[in-house]
């Protein structure tokens, strides 16, 4: 018709942190039991906990100075840095070591099982009190306080990370072994005070996060991808691979998810521009997001999801399941790793194949980093309309050679011009996502694949992001401007849905703020 295609969970964490018996660590008494049981407890509003301590912002110059080459504007006030997480002493974890111990002897783990997670909190907490009372511990009010949740957190939660996990303002946790986590905040990485007891501790939480999606990390099988709970994604990476002891890195979710209007206001594109891609999204074009590391695909991802119809089917495939659409009629698929002996595993490729089998009306892929590529494509081109996907690349021509590279990589042996006719005939819309320099995340491309002339794909832009320099904070000053394009490819589609008046009313609107600009 259009000439291109004819809850969060409960808690149950398997094990207690691995025992030790040397240097004052976590030593388990004689007939202690070697691991808890599962703790099926209904999770309970996080606590809140102090921020860890920000970046200072780079001095401004002199009055009446200014960086050469770059426009000058007035800076906001500077953010108030966040306090620190304080780094605990050797002593501090020897009288954490004696008092556990001491609570693992002393309670009753078929009672503390059938408790939610608030009655189990208090009920370790009653317990470590009377501990600390016994044994007779100098510790101030603060730091007993702080001993109780530790504590708590070891044995119901993730340990030290439960105060990074518990804060809505971290976009990315980065463990790199026992001693050392930094987290991003605003864009910028922090070094925290948080430590873990030793690579043992660290490692026994790792198997309790990988093991809440059936899956495992140890030395046969180093690196895994899992997820939280609230959807967070994790990776980890253990020795003999990770050198310096495991690697475990966190990618949060915020607890709100965000959608097109939170990303006007955070300057990330324009109202214009945002009202652009909701369009695009309702009216069914097949779109890639195309990005960097760290860019925000994942959350442009979810936001365009947004505007999909309450009664249309989609499917979605992902590596770890990340995605939060909120229509009724969603099927979630996740692609599995082989098992021990090297069987069993279940790639992307395959669940994109069988989602031609499940009637979706969208298909939507996490990330399409391989030979998946071929079988999206060929589900764009034959009545998928309105599925999207997300890749690494750092420009909409680069996200075009990469889907290339993919499908010839996977062994398909087609012409390179019947290649480009595929994603010609299959994407109708890229968009580029980037993270500047300074940590703040923009909307850099919204561009049209049209056509080929001779064996060259087309494309034009609707809007781009323009650098204009930096302020006396090293902010990147910039502007999103309308390309002019009056009536872009997807205007019949638009029509078609009946949206083709808002469509010229947001182009028109952008265009006289790229004028007013000038």
């Amino acid at each position: 018709m259009f000439g291109k295609r004819g809850e969060q969970g409960t808690f149950n964490h398997p094990a207690v942190p691995a025992p030790h018996q040397a240097n004052g660590q976590y030593a388990r008494s004689p007939g202690a039991p070697d691991h808890m049981p599962d703790l099926k407890v209904q999770p309970a509003p996080p606590p809140s906990f102090p921020a860890a301590s920000a970046r200072p912002a780079a001095p401004p110059p002199p009055a009446g100075q200014q960086r050469p080459g770059l426009p000058q504007a007035v800076a906001p006030p500077p953010a108030k840095p966040a306090a620190a997480i304080p780094r605990r002493s050797d002593n501090y974890y020897d009288i954490k070591s004696t008092i556990f111990n001491a609570l693992i002897d002393a309670i009753d783990l078929t009672q503390l099982s059938q408790l939610d997670r608030e009655g189990a909190r208090d009920e370790i907490r009653d317990i470590v009190n009377e501990i600390i009372t016994l044994k007779d511990v100098a510790m101030s009010i603060a730091e007993q306080e702080d001993l109780l949740e530790d504590i708590c957190n070891d044995v119901l939660g993730y340990g030290p990370l439960e105060p990074l996990l518990a804060r809505d303002d971290i976009a990315d946790v980065m463990v790199n072994g026992a001693d050392t986590c930094f987290i991003e905040v605003d864009g910028k990485m922090q070094k925290t005070g948080v430590r873990f007891r030793d690579n043992s501790q660290l490692l026994n939480i790792c198997q309790r996060i990988v093991s809440q999606v059936g899956r495992r990390v140890d030395e046969s099988s180093p690196i895994c991808d899992a997820r939280l709970a609230d959807g967070s994604r994790v990776n980890v990476i253990v020795p003999p691979l990770a050198i310096d002891g495991p690697t475990l890195t966190i990618r949060k979710f915020k607890k709100d998810r965000l959608k097109l209007p939170n990303l006007v206001k955070f300057g990330t594109i324009t109202p214009e521009g945002a009202t652009i891609l909701e369009i695009i999204g309702r009216v069914r074009c097949n779109v890639l997001i195309s990005g960097g590391t760290g860019s925000g695909k994942t959350t442009l991802l979810n936001c365009l999801t947004g505007y999909i119809d309450l009664d249309e089917r989609v499917i979605t495939c992902e590596d770890a399941a990340e995605l939060q659409l909120q229509q009724p009629h969603v099927v979630r698929l996740e692609t599995r790793p082989p098992n021990l002996e090297g069987e069993g595993e279940v790639t992307m490729r395959d669940l994109v194949k069988n989602c031609l089998r499940m009637r979706p009306e969208r298909i939507i892929v996490g990330e399409v980093r391989g030979p998946e590529a071929f079988d999206l494509l060929q589900a764009m081109n034959t009545g998928h309309d309105g599925s999207m996907g997300t890749l690494h690349s750092n420009s909409p021509r680069e996200a075009i050679s990469r889907l290339e590279s993919m499908i010839t990589m996977g062994g398909f042996a087609l012409p390179s011009k019947t290649i480009k006719e595929m994603i010609v005939g299959s994407i109708d819309v890229i968009i580029q996502a980037a993270r500047l320099r300074d940590g703040s995340r923009r909307i850099t491309h919204i561009t049209e694949v049209i056509g080929m002339e001779g064996e060259v794909i087309i494309t034009q832009d609707l809007f781009v992001y323009e650098i204009l320099g930096e302020d006396a904070n090293g902010r990147i000053l910039g502007r999103h401007r309308s390309t002019g394009i009056a009536r872009p490819h997807f205007w019949d589609r638009a029509r078609y849905f009946g949206e083709e008046k808002r469509l010229a009313d947001a182009l028109e609107r952008a265009e006289a703020r790229s004028e007013t600009q000038n």
